[in-house]
């Protein structure tokens, strides 16, 4: 450890220089001079979107090696102006924690534990029991004999990680399918 000394000081060098507001060089201490923006070596940035509320704040993803290395607010973004509250600052950790899950899990009627599936055939699973409760659940009269044309047996919950224009889309297939119960919380 260094001795400490009156004449490094960051006015005393700031007197001895050419600098007299001290915004330059002067103010700056040994170990911030060698610093650099964790950003700086980024092989890319990525604009996107806060996943977590309804603001839909704007954010600057870093990439490094396919890998995220950075998440900050974007600058550009009217919503947010390059503002991330504590959850989105944090948005990274959601992307590269170790306990991420990365596979479809299942669990069948009755059993206690989970399965991992591959994504078709859960995917084909879904589209079969998505089919029959359309089937089963279908009407095309009401009690009062009016023409409706509907399914009562799906339904659709969309949440704030959903923007605008996937809820749209959501919107035009359940309504398609025959669907009523259509609830969603858009944002953008």
């Amino acid at each position: 450890m260094s001795r400490f000394s009156i004449l490094g000081w960051p006015v005393f060098r700031q007197a001895k220089s050419k600098d007299k507001l001290g915004r330059g060089p002067t103010v700056e201490s040994p170990k911030y001079q060698n610093m650099r923006p964790r950003t700086e070596d980024a092989d890319k940035v990525v604009q996107s979107v806060c996943p977590y509320c309804a603001v839909g704040c704007g954010q600057r993803i870093y990439v490094k090696d396919n890998k995220v290395t950075h998440i900050e607010g974007d600058p550009d973004s009217p919503i947010s102006r390059g503002r991330l509250c504590p959850k989105g600052a944090a948005s990274e950790q959601l992307v590269n924690t170790p306990s991420r899950q990365k596979t479809v899990l299942y669990r069948p009627p009755r059993a206690t534990d989970w399965q991992e599936l591959d994504l078709d055939t859960a995917m084909d699973m879904i589209a079969d029991r998505f089919l029959e409760a359309r089937k089963n659940h279908w009407e095309d009269y009401d009690e009062e004999g009016k023409w409706v044309n509907r399914t009562m047996g799906i339904a659709s919950l969309g949440g704030a990680t959903i923007d605008n224009e996937e809820n749209y889309l959501i919107k035009k297939l359940f309504s398609a399918a025959g669907a009523v119960q259509i609830e969603n919380q858009a944002r953008i």
